[in-house]
């Protein structure tokens, strides 16, 4: 295990070092928030993060990542392979931020090497390739946890309270979509947005952010627990739209029945057009929540809340939400604190909840007739 946190009396906030693995766009989004001031961008006090090391197969482009993601940080090291990144005595943790085909591959070097994992969502192409890592690391009493960014935001807690609480009344329906215009026709075949060899396609890439608003308003919600577990839906239903250039999915809807609370859910993601406004409506008894586009990174939250029995408002409340940064350092302060508290899972993105939502993607995709190519699945079955 990972000679992981820096603390003195428990008194002193806790250090992370990060080592990275993929030196592209969503990679660097990540560096560049955890090497901001904790204390001056976010009021935090008790987590501290150290950007060590990042792995890249070309070095020299490693090389540019570090000094453009992180100019004023001196003694970054650059590796060639990332392996050599999860050997490095001086990295705690590493984030996974290469092509999701390629997550559990990656994620098994760094918990091989003995260290905690942050990997991008979706976490691994289906749930028996993430079953194979929970158990790795839970072997190895290494942390694991998912990237789900949007989970640890502010609005993210915020929308959760109101609806936890009934605040509206009782939610009764969740419709999340995230949808953006590729242009598909000009994008080569290649790209990994087309690529069923990289999981291209609207469920896998875009899926992960319905599906985290959808958990936030009914898989949290107090009336989906039983014997302190949350429950799955009592149905799944899924429809893919797949364009002719590949065959992956360019348009997809989930609907998921909550019997028992009584809720329903609709999800859906494209890759040829835009995102509606609002992206998000969650309809309670009494009124309603919106959010509006980015739904992975929200500002505007608009509660509305219902004269009795009808759709009139009587009280509007919009919510803007502002941070320094672009969201990805408060997932990373979450890492570091279930560190250095010994914990290997969060309680906030449990491993539950990607267990739930690898298990539906693969539902969907079944419904669907979306197959990987042969060796996309590294594994296909685990008990």
């Amino acid at each position: 295990m990972a000679a992981a946190v820096q603390t003195l009396l428990g008194k002193q906030p806790t250090t992370l070092r990060w080592g990275i693995i993929g030196a592209g766009w969503i990679s660097g989004c990540f560096v560049r928030d955890i090497v901001l001031d904790p204390k001056t961008t976010r009021n935090v006090e008790d987590v501290i993060h150290k950007f060590t090391a990042v792995g890249s197969r070309d070095v020299v482009k490693g090389r540019e990542f570090a000094d453009r993601n992180a100019p004023g940080v001196a003694g970054v090291k650059v590796y060639g392979t990332y392996e050599e990144v999860a050997a490095d005595p001086e990295v705690d943790a590493i984030y996974i931020g290469t092509p999701h085909t390629y997550h559990y591959e990656h994620s098994m070097i760094a918990l091989k090497g003995g260290k905690h994992v942050l990997c991008e969502k979706p976490v691994t192409s289906n749930a028996a390739e993430f079953k194979a890592l929970v158990a790795f690391a839970k072997e190895k009493n290494l942390f694991f946890m998912e990237a789900m960014w949007t989970r640890f935001q502010p609005v993210a807690e915020y929308v959760h309270q109101i609806v936890a609480k009934d605040q509206l009344g009782p939610v009764r329906l969740v419709q999340a979509d995230l949808a953006g215009d590729f242009k598909l026709d000009k994008i080569a075949h290649t790209h990994r947005i087309l690529d069923p060899k990289l999981g291209g396609g609207a469920l896998l890439d875009l899926g992960p952010y319905p599906f985290v608003w959808l958990v936030i308003s009914l898989f949290e919600h107090p009336k989906n627990q039983a014997g302190g577990q949350p429950q799955r839906p009592t149905s799944v239903t899924g429809a893919m739209m797949k364009t002719p250039l590949t065959g992956v999915d360019q348009n997809t809807v989930i609907v998921l029945n909550f019997d028992h609370i009584p809720a329903q859910a609709i999800l859906s993601c494209s890759i040829n057009l835009p995102s509606p406004v609002p992206a998000v409506v969650i309809r309670c008894a009494n009124g309603n929540i919106t959010v509006e586009p980015p739904i992975y990174k929200p500002s505007t939250v608009i509660v509305q809340e219902f004269a009795p029995g009808t759709s009139n408002v009587i009280r509007e409340e919009k919510r803007i939400f502002k941070f320094e940064g672009g969201g990805w350092h408060f997932q990373a302060d979450e890492v570091a604190r279930c560190v250095a508290a010994g914990k290997i899972s969060s309680s906030v993105w449990s491993l539950e909840k990607t267990l739930f939502e690898m298990e539906v993607f693969d539902e969907v995709r079944k419904q669907g007739h979306y197959v990987f190519p042969p060796g996309v699945e590294k594994v296909t079955s685990y008990p």
